[in-house]
């Protein structure tokens, strides 16, 4: 570092003699000097270092003169010309002022006038001498020993009093000095005795700017004895500062205020001081009312506005209930209001996140369930058209007490029943006033309240940092529920929900919203954790239990159960459902019954699952009752016959399904439902049938993710054709509208409409649109516009149906993608099934169709799904089929069929699949053992047929990556096809071939794993036969300096050095002559460089020969 550096330096100042001490000094002087350099450059991170180096240089080499240069520099540098580096020398002053308590205050004062005197300054230099005084003062308040010397105090602020008259430069800064130094002042006879006299003028005039102001204020808080109500009066003329007098003068310092912070968007310190005062004065109403409603809020939108809305936020620790009851309800809530829907608008200064900060805050910190309330009510109150204007998500509910969260429910259930407009903090924009409609805007209003209501209630159960008893998530729940689907004949106290009376009748949009946030509720319950915090005892990475009550019910049992209470009692609730649903119903909750009791004498795998099933279909029962009655019945039968398969294998009837057939029929009828809880059970009941998912389930799977692929086979190129018509006609709709073309059969009917008229004009008559009388034009008007009508009816009809088709199909698209979860768990669950390898084929074929097609991001999103699962989670799972010895044939043939396909694609993208599909059939073959049950000969054969044609087309689908994969993977296989690979080095097709041969011969002959199945004798001949075919390829070598060339002379080479240098190693008999003989003649048929990737590589070789560069030689 620089400090142990200077510490040498000072080291070889005593022990060096006498000209070598000289230039130690000079040394250490450098070293010292550098540290005010750093002080003045732009980079804050350097300046800092700087004043900790030269702090720690200072402790360690305590000279007087070094000291007193130091301050002799650092009072110099509070001036400096550059502005970033006077806040540097200013720091530094201070910290040295801290470091070294023995050097006077008074004494540095008196340098900084001196050296900063504006009297005598030179006139180009006066700003910068006011800064070295505003930064002097600084430095010496930085100290923290300002407040142990009150004439220093004085002096400062003398000092900072005679600054305040250059505001054009200094602004307000030397007022907030003052201000900070005033905060300081711990002892009161100082200020009484030594800063009062100074600092009358100032406290006088605090009217005057926000700055004074703040002033006497820090005055006032810090030295309430000496500044009595006597001592205010004789100052400013009334004993307190907020009365109905100086409440005008205090308007215009707030608006100041207001000015000076509009780009910093934050609340003065003096705003927020005051009203602190005016609650310790027990004058804030008058505060309130005058100076910010009747002051502020009279200023057009914008920075004044902004600091009432800034002080409303901050005042929230600060007020009693009543006060936060009365603010919340007046006219700064309501302006705040209208900001917050005018800002919606891009482009628009936008409040709302500090003002959630400012409740999120007050929230937190407050223990006080009343004044929560208060707050919350009173925000969730201000509406325009009945809807508030926080939103229906606010996250800042997180903070509430349990009580005052509970009160909070119990008022949004209230305003859901009976809505009263009045008592809300209602507010309409200039337009909403222009167009007033009554009892119709009225009915509006209350269907807007209770929308937002439903929403607030169902994000209170969704936020999972919301702290909440298992009894209100119920009640929500059961609320919600109740006003969904039923409707109260008559109270009763054993049905809650039947107390509340509506004042006004659900409508079918409110009673719309109701159900969506029923079954939103159902999954944010099956989602919801048993505990905020991990019992003790319990490993902290252990699996969280979801979805279930303290007892381990379920929670949408619990609901079921509630629903059972409402169906049971038909003279107090007017009843959904049909006897037939009914009869459905308790047969539904008759199997859970059932299910329950096999759960509490044994675990059994899926019983919690199909409970969840069976509770989940039920209550999706009165949604959609006719799609799901038939459902449901299925579904009672396929799990009696689950259940009694297990208990006893029964034989079942000729050509009767099996139960996991039917299971899985039920399961992709109910994912065709718009529902993600029910998807993600059915995910769960599935992976816990999976290991009884039998050959035909599968295949009904697969044919409905297929499903369009294999129906539409025979309409594919229609399909394409359609897709390219549809195009085509947006293209021409649009056309239309641009360059009004007709089509032929409009045309005849406005030839006939015309001529009915007689309004066509010919060339025989003559005749002219005057001929016509007026009656004669009105007909033809009225049978012009019958047709245009006509025509625009047909028109739209046409779009509609052709929006309603696009609807349809990308209902079927999201129906496939939700399908493809089943594909997934059963990869997932069952991989090593021998039911795994029928999903090969099929997920090849979406895969090819899909790339194949000009789809749109759904079918994209659907592709790229069934990629993955076939990729990441079929192809390379570490569990795959074991038990393939019964269907070696057929394994075998499939590896062929994809082989075939494989070289006749024309995408590389596509191809990859197709050959990683045939490597995992090898694996699959391969088994535990060596190479178990791979038909070696056979298998090398139809790779032998891929790497020939890869070889010998000029565009092949195939990739060196794939044949690396399958070397490395295979090595048996490798050497299979070494004599193919070897045989091209020489006699590939094209140059680039031979050199890709090259490279597949090298990375084979360096496996460890192919070494060590050609040990010996096939070792030695593979090299034997690897030599003669490199020196003919290198023989083939002409003067030509194509590139392609060049690069197949490199990958030469490296198979060259590997083999050379192997065969000089391994001591093995091979001739390397003829070899060497081409490889010293290649230097006459390439015109070699000085360096570069070909003569790097070409020495390299020659050198195992004993041959050195040119370069080398010639030394």
């Amino acid at each position: 570092t620089v400090s142990e550096m200077s510490t040498e330096m000072v080291a070889l100042t005593v022990t060096a003699p006498g000209p070598v001490k000289q230039a130690g000094i000079l040394q250490q002087n450098r070293v010292f000097l550098d540290f005010f350099w750093d002080l003045a450059k732009p980079d804050q991170e350097a300046r800092l270092k700087a004043v900790e180096n030269l702090i720690q240089y200072l402790k360690t080499n305590t000279k007087a003169d070094e000291l007193e240069y130091t301050f002799k520099r650092l009072v110099d540098g509070l001036a400096h010309t550059r502005e970033t580096a006077r806040p540097g020398f200013s720091l530094a002053l201070g910290q040295v002022l801290c470091a070294f308590e023995d050097i006077p205050l008074q004494s540095v004062l008196d340098k900084i006038k001196v050296k900063h005197n504006l009297l005598t300054v030179k006139k180009k230099l006066l700003r910068n001498a006011m800064f070295g005084n505003l930064f002097g003062v600084l430095a010496i308040h930085q100290s923290s020993r300002i407040s142990k010397e009150p004439q220093v105090v004085l002096g400062c602020v003398q000092l900072l009093q005679s600054l305040t008259q250059h505001r054009q430069h200094l602004k307000d800064l030397p007022t907030k000095t003052m201000t900070d130094i005033l905060s300081e002042v711990i002892q009161e006879e100082v200020f009484e005795e030594v800063l009062l006299s100074a600092l009358k003028t100032d406290l006088a005039s605090a009217f005057s700017t926000p700055e004074q102001l703040q002033l006497l204020l820090v005055a006032l808080q810090r030295f309430p004895q000496t500044l009595k109500p006597k001592k205010l009066k004789k100052l400013l003329g009334s004993s307190t500062i907020i009365n109905a007098d100086n409440i005008p003068k205090l308007t215009e310092v707030l608006k100041m205020a207001a000015g000076s912070v509009k780009k910093e968007c934050v609340l003065p310190a003096v705003v927020l001081d005051l009203l602190k005062l005016s609650l310790k004065e027990d004058s804030f109403q008058l505060f309130w009312n005058n100076a910010i409603i009747n002051g502020m809020l009279k200023e057009q939108p914008g920075p004044a506005h902004y600091l009432s809305f800034r002080l409303l936020g901050s005042a929230l620790p600060l007020l009693s209930t009543a006060q936060l009851k009365d603010v919340l309800s007046g006219e700064v809530m309501i302006q705040y209001g209208e900001h917050v829907v005018s800002s919606q608008k891009p482009d628009r200064f936008k409040l709302v996140p500090e003002m959630d900060t400012y409740v999120s805050d007050f929230l937190q910190g407050c223990q006080d369930a009343d004044k929560q309330l208060a707050v919350m009510v009173g925000f969730s109150s201000l509406s325009n058209q009945g809807y508030p204007v926080v939103p229906s998500v606010w996250r800042v509910v997180q903070h509430l007490q349990p009580a005052a969260l509970q009160q909070y429910v119990e008022w949004l259930k209230d305003m859901f029943l009976q809505p009263q407009l009045d008592k809300l903090l209602e507010f309409s924009t200039r337009k909403q006033k222009d167009n007033k409609e009554g009892k119709e805007q009225k009915e509006n209003s209350i269907i807007r309240l209770r929308r937002w209501v439903v929403s607030r209630l169902s994000s209170i159960i969704d936020n999972h940092q919301v702290k909440k008893e298992e009894d209100l998530i119920m009640g929500v729940a059961r609320f919600v529920f109740f006003h969904a689907f039923f409707s109260a004949k008559k109270a009763s106290s054993s049905i809650q929900e039947t107390k509340g009376t509506l004042s006004v009748p659900l409508d079918d949009k409110t009673k719309g919203v109701l159900v969506n946030s029923f079954f939103g509720l159902l999954l944010s319950m099956h989602h919801l954790p048993l505990d905020d915090d991990p019992a003790e005892g319990v490993a902290v990475n252990q699996k969280r239990t979801l979805g279930v009550t303290a007892d381990g019910t379920m929670w949408i049992y619990h609901l079921a159960q509630y629903t059972q209470l409402l169906l049971s009692q038909p003279k107090l609730v007017n009843q959904p459902l049909s006897p037939e649903q009914r009869k459905a119903w308790d047969s539904m909750m008759e199997s859970v019954a059932s299910l329950k009791k096999k759960a509490k004498k044994g675990p059994t795998a899926g019983n919690g699952a199909f409970q969840q099933l069976f509770l989940l279909v039920g209550m999706h029962l009165f949604k959609a009752p006719e799609e799901l009655l038939d459902i449901m019945r299925d579904l009672q039968s396929c799990v009696d016959m689950a259940l009694a398969k297990k208990a006893k294998k029964k034989k079942k009837k000729q050509g009767e399904p099996e139960w996991v057939e039917v299971m899985v029929e039920i399961l992709m009828a109910l994912l065709s439902q718009s529902s993600r809880h029910i998807r993600q059970v059915c995910k769960t009941v599935f992976s816990s049938i999976c290991p009884h998912v039998t050959a035909e389930a599968l295949t009904a799977i697969l044919d409905v993710s297929s499903s369009g692929e294999s129906d539409d086979s025979d309409e594919d190129d229609g399909d394409d054709a359609m897709e390219e018509d549809d195009d085509d006609e947006e293209e021409e709709d649009d056309e239309e509208g641009e360059l009004a073309v007709v089509d032929q059969s409009f045309r005849l009917e406005l030839m006939k409409v015309l001529q009915q008229q007689n309004a066509l004009a010919t060339e025989e008559d003559g005749s002219d649109d005057d001929d016509l009388d007026d009656d004669a034009m009105m007909k033809l008007d009225k049978g012009l516009a019958a047709l245009f009508s006509e025509q625009k009816k047909k028109s739209q009809a046409k779009k509609d149906e052709k929006t309603e088709l696009q609807k349809e199909k990308a209902l079927v698209r999201d129906f496939k993608i939700k399908v493809l979860d089943l594909v997934e768990v059963f990869v997932a669950r069952q991989a090593g099934s021998p039911l795994v390898l029928r999903l090969v084929e099929p997920l090849l074929t979406i895969i090819d169709r899909g790339m194949n097609s000009n789809s749109d991001q759904q079918e994209q999103d659907f592709l790229r799904r069934a990629a993955d699962i076939f990729r990441n989670q079929l192809c390379r799972s570490k569990v795959y089929c074991r038990t393939a010895g019964d269907r070696q044939g057929e394994l075998h043939d499939l590896l062929e069929k994809l082989m075939a396909k494989t070289q006749k694609l024309s995408d590389s993208s596509v191809c990859l699949y197709y050959f990683s599909a045939s490597l995992y059939v090898v694996k699959v073959l391969r088994g535990l053992s060596f190479m178990g049950n791979v038909d070696v000969d056979r298998v090398s054969g139809i790779f032998r047929d891929a790497l020939s044609s890869f070889m010998a087309r000029r565009k092949s689908p195939l990739t060196t990556q794939m044949f690396t994969d399958l070397f490395s993977r295979f090595p048996v296989l490798c050497v299979k096809l070494l004599d193919t690979i070897v045989h091209h080095i020489a006699s590939g097709a094209r140059v680039h071939q031979q050199g890709l041969a090259c490279v597949f011969v090298l990375r084979a002959m360096q496996s460890r794993e192919v070494q060590q199945l050609l040990s010996g004798a096939p070792w030695t001949e593979l090299c034997v036969t690897v030599s003669g075919q490199l020196a003919s390829s290198l023989e083939q070598v002409d003067q030509t300096e194509t590139k392609v060339v060049k690069d197949k002379v490199v990958k030469t080479l490296e198979l060259c050095q590997f083999l050379v240098k192997h065969v000089h190693q391994q001591k093995l008999s091979v001739d390397l002559e003829p070899l060497q003989k081409v490889l010293q003649s290649l230097t006459s048929t390439i015109a070699f460089k000085k360096t570069g990737k070909l003569e790097d590589n070409y020495w390299a070789v020659v050198k195992h020969f004993g041959v050195v560069p040119f370069e080398k030689s010639a030394h």
